[in-house]
């Protein structure tokens, strides 16, 4: 069986510490995988196999945003059979449209991070 495998793409170390410490309080045996802006994160998957079964994404990062981590994702990963939760601080509406139009995104959370949804991102 494979290990599941998330990546958490977030510019904000805080943001990194607290999901990753929630993850492994849920399950210790789940490998994290960490960037911080779109392009590393995009840079990492180029070199990882199998693919994570879940990426966190943040929207607002310097270098390349969630949005266009997302344009480069769909067409060069475009067999991912994961899901990509989009963990962000932004409540407006037209980003959480604007994200639930790419089809592998499945949900789209605000920040911070809690336990209780840990455990329902992961258990989906």
């Amino acid at each position: 069986m494979t290990q599941f495998r998330i990546l958490i793409v977030d510019d904000s170390e805080a943001d990194q510490f607290i999901s990753s410490a929630l993850i492994h309080r849920y399950d210790p045996a789940i490998e994290i995988l960490q960037a911080y802006d779109g392009q590393e994160a995009l840079d990492i998957l180029a070199q990882t196999s199998p693919l994570p079964n879940l990426i966190l994404l943040d929207i607002n990062m310097p270098r390349m945003n969630g949005f266009e981590f997302l344009q480069c994702f769909v067409l060069d990963f475009a067999g991912f059979e994961g899901h990509v939760v989009m963990l962000t601080s932004s409540e407006h509406k037209e980003d959480k449209a604007k994200a639930m139009d790419y089809p592998v995104v499945t949900e789209y959370l605000v920040k911070p991070l809690v336990s209780a949804m840990v455990k329902e991102i992961i258990e989906r």
